[in-house]
């Protein structure tokens, strides 16, 4: 069975890849009853990234770029999804680099590090569209605590991550070495300069992710520039449409449930939820930011939030902004239902291994 699955993926490979990718076997002067070759992708004369020209008459250079391109044209599930997606945050991501007047080719660095999956999480605990680090993403202005996080919003993340990427242009004076740094952090790239004694990126040797790093932003480039002359053709009518909500600016001085303000507006949870990913829990929190919600619903929900808020019913527990005190029947899945904070969180900042606690323990909140 694992057999038979394995080659109808490889037939349905073959179909999909067609014309445009094989060619006949007379093409290639082979005789009748031959299988169809697979056709190389063509690799361009020139090529600049960030208005920067890439040395593509170095053949090391080429050859990097060849390597990055192969991997990721043959890899047709992944770039339909890039296409996809980029329907939906390209046009919010086109508009902000216009108005900062950085270069268009940085929307491209969104792709090569999270395929525009803006929940993914890397091993490393880097999180979101941008892959911020959590240290990072607060220097560069991002909220990040029990109640926030927003690494996970698209618009604010973007925000942070092109002030970034404009720090470290200015402070190495090209954007190939800016997009290095942006990879393996400044400090390491500062490091390989003043070791090398050399300012160009294509003449350093650097860990083999970072250099690979910006050829994998050009190869994207080059696809979605021109998905059909990599024998990608897709629909007009199923790339992801850009999702339209309204801003509505919160100021509450304590936690309002979700499930509240949505039945409220006669909508969903999740319609909240999937408007403002980055609110961790189950509550709006305290403070003053922006909530979005569906369109048309922007005046109710002010009406909403101004409402005066309900007392705890007989019974509800009274939370701590900063300690939670374990009780009968509790377990990290539990609390983290009741607190907002996710699982991997109250284990990390309570040091707790496995799922252990007790009743009466004293479990911290924020780190």
């Amino acid at each position: 069975m694992k057999k038979r699955m394995i080659l109808l993926a490889y037939v349905a490979l073959l179909s999909f890849c067609g014309s445009a990718i094989f060619g006949s076997a007379s093409a290639y002067g082979a005789g009748e009853g031959m299988q169809p070759v697979f056709r190389d992708f063509p690799l361009p004369k020139t090529l600049s990234i960030c208005g920067e020209p890439m040395p593509l008459d170095n053949q090391a250079v080429l050859e990097r770029l060849d390597r990055e391109l192969t991997f990721t044209a043959w890899d047709p599930a992944q770039v339909f999804m890039w296409i996809k997606r980029s329907g939906r945050y390209f046009p919010i991501l086109e508009q902000k680099l216009r108005q900062t007047g950085m270069p268009d080719d940085l929307k491209y660095v969104a792709v090569a590090e999270s395929s525009l999956v803006t929940n993914v999480r890397s091993s490393a605990g880097a999180l979101g569209s941008w892959q911020f680090m959590a240290q990072t993403g607060l220097k560069h202005g991002l909220r990040t605590d029990r109640w926030v996080d927003e690494r996970l919003n698209f618009e604010r993340s973007t925000d942070a991550a092109l002030r970034y990427l404009q720090n470290l242009k200015e402070m190495f004076g090209s954007w190939g070495l800016a997009l290095a740094a942006y990879n393996s952090g400044e400090i390491r790239i500062k490091k390989k300069i003043e070791e090398q004694k050399v300012k160009d990126f294509y003449r350093l040797v650097l860990s083999s992710e970072t250099e690979r790093f910006i050829f994998r932003i050009a190869a994207i480039k080059l696809i979605l520039e021109n998905p059909e002359r990599y024998g990608y053709i897709i629909d007009k009518a199923r790339i992801y449409k850009p999702i339209d909500s309204e801003a509505v600016p919160v100021n509450i001085q304590t936690p309002i449930h979700i499930t509240e303000v949505a039945l409220a507006l006669g909508i969903d949870f999740k319609a909240i939820k999937e408007l403002n990913p980055e609110i961790l829990g189950y509550e709006l929190p305290p403070g003053s930011y922006t909530l979005r919600v569906p369109v048309g619903l922007g005046t109710k929900t002010v009406e909403v939030l101004n409402q005066p808020v309900r007392p705890p019913h007989k019974g509800e527990e009274m939370l701590s902004e900063t300690y939670y005190v374990v009780r009968p029947g509790d377990s990290l899945a539990r609390i983290s239902s009741k607190t907002g904070i996710p699982v991997d969180v109250l284990r990390r900042i309570n040091r707790i291994q496995g799922s252990r606690i007790t009743v009466g323990q004293k479990l911290r909140l924020t780190s």
